[in-house]
């Protein structure tokens, strides 16, 4: 036979149930156990009651049924003569109810969870599948009183920054590395306010941060007996993106070893007759901004002349406006291999490889597939010598970083041309190759003699760059810390950004992230 449920064991402890109801909900009526209760300014204990009143609170379900608790609360007068409370309400205790609260601390914990867990709205939604009575901003109110603050005192931190808006405002995330989990949200990526914070906490000894400057001289004032140690990923980063500007400023070079310094409009689709044709508008700004650049006119005041933004007076300076086409991720390139099995076969009917393909998983549209035999079709056409169309700065950076034995024939010649061309590039490459050898080998050893090697390559401000920094990338080739554990904390506090449609104050981010047991 199953034991019957007690009613006593329903309620939370400390209270006795004098009377139940039940109809669409449970109705309890119950008063406290305690005889006597202590004043809350003197703490002295009274028997004397005064008065009595009803407290609802609103407790866990019951077999689906919602349930209320009816509480017969004394009031108490304090024996104390001194003591300026002359009548007090009895207190539940912290276990049972906190003070003005209209929920059972059982209740409550259940409401701060799900808070946690899912932010206000879909809580709230939740919670009435669970028959708990909280509501959106009773979930969010419930957070933001209930926070906890970290109470150790961490010695290796990571610093990174995150956006509140992309592109327009920006915070600073702090996460102790040691235990994994966020400390400290900052509102801005400011330095003042990094340091600020820096300063408040002289125990940290290591600071993972990533390539920025702004993280690195705010340590270093406010903490100059700290580690800093640059992070890994970003380096490897930051070597890619330097590899990729070498490209780009020697495109003129590719297109003369590779035959094709002229494009032939002809030739080329209607995607592609628009890219060319913004080529040109591009070669023009440019041409202007040089022709300012050679009279002596700085960088400020050249955009003010032209009203171009400095970064593109600053690109074209560089020379990182070569690219004719432009990179553009294309839903083929995971199908090209079966696209140039069927053209070798005879079907060079757009309509009908696309058709095919479709049958093949391929997502794309029409015009995607039906551009791509166009171009395979002039291409065919094209009397033998003609210049053909060089790939973009970033599919060359690909090409030349990939291994020979995972690229097409084509693609291995014109590779082998541009680095028979270009030595300066293929030098560059080389070096970026031991580069990453480097870091992924922790070869602290070899710093030195690359960053030497570098300064006279096509690499040389990113590894100027280095230089200025080479303390903390020392430190990376050497210390374990990375700042893996901070973008993994970030890439949370996104998710719970979006949990909440991206409307999240600080203090609600960080009750929901620094706050989580």
């Amino acid at each position: 036979m199953p034991r019957s449920l007690h009613p006593n064991s329903v309620i939370p402890r400390g209270l006795v149930i004098d009377h139940v109801e039940i109809g669409s909900g449970l109705t309890i009526t119950a008063r406290p156990v305690a005889t006597l209760a202590r004043c809350p300014s003197c703490d002295r204990p009274s028997s004397r009651i005064h008065s009595r009143y009803t407290r609802t609170l609103s407790d866990l379900p019951v077999a689906g049924r919602p349930v209320v608790i009816d509480v017969s609360v004394r009031r108490f007068r304090c024996v104390g003569i001194d003591c300026r409370t002359r009548i007090f309400a009895e207190r539940l205790g912290p276990d049972l109810a906190a003070t003005y609260a209209r929920r059972t601390a059982r209740l409550d914990c259940i409401v701060r969870h799900l808070g946690l867990a899912l932010g206000g709205r879909p809580a709230a939604c939740f919670a009435r599948r669970l028959m708990v009575p909280a509501s959106r901003d009773t979930m969010l109110r419930t957070v933001r009183r209930r926070a906890v603050r970290p109470v150790e005192r961490p010695s290796v931190i990571g610093i990174d920054d995150w956006a509140f808006r992309r592109g327009q405002r920006y915070g600073t995330l702090v996460c102790d590395l040691e235990r994994r989990r966020v400390i400290a949200l900052l509102p801005d990526r400011e330095s003042s306010t990094v340091e600020t914070w820096l300063a408040a906490h002289p125990e940290i000894t290591i600071v993972a941060r990533d390539r920025g400057g702004g993280y690195g001289e705010a340590t270093a004032r406010a903490l100059p007996h700290a580690l800093q140690v640059a992070d890994r990923w970003h380096l490897m980063e930051n070597a890619s993106a330097a590899f990729l500007d070498a490209v780009r400023k020697s495109m003129a070079a590719i297109r003369i070893a590779v035959g094709a310094a002229t494009v032939d409009p002809e030739r080329l689709t209607c995607a592609e007759r628009l890219q060319y044709d913004g080529y040109l508008r591009r070669e023009a700004t440019g041409e202007a901004i040089l022709a300012l650049s050679r009279q002596g006119m700085p960088i400020k005041k050249i955009a003010r002349t032209t009203g171009h933004s400095r970064k593109l007076v600053r690109d074209v300076l560089r020379g990182l406006t070569g690219d004719v086409f432009r990179a553009r991720q294309s839903s083929l390139d995971a199908h090209l291999p079966r696209l140039d099995a069927e053209w070798a076969a005879g079907c060079r009917n757009g309509a009908e490889l696309w058709r095919r393909l479709r049958a093949n998983g391929f997502t794309g549209s029409l015009r995607v597939v039906g551009e791509w035999a166009t171009r395979r079709r002039r291409s065919e056409r094209a009397p033998e010598g003609a210049p053909s169309r060089v790939p973009s700065a970033r599919i060359l950076s690909r090409l030349m970083t990939t291994g020979r034995d995972s690229l097409t024939k084509a693609e291995a010649v014109l590779v082998a041309t541009i680095e028979g061309e270009v030595p300066r590039l293929d030098e560059a490459r080389a070096l970026l190759s031991r580069f990453q050898t480097m870091i992924r080998e922790r070869r602290r050893s070899d710093l030195d003699t690359w960053i030497e090697a570098a300064a006279r390559s096509l690499l040389a401000s990113f590894a100027g760059g280095l230089l200025k920094d080479k303390a903390a990338v020392a430190a990376a080739l050497t210390q374990p810390w990375s700042n893996g554990q901070t973008e993994g904390q970030i890439t949370r506090l996104k998710l719970v950004k979006r949990q909440m449609f991206g409307r999240a104050k600080l203090d609600l981010l960080e009750a929901r992230l620094i706050g989580t047991p």
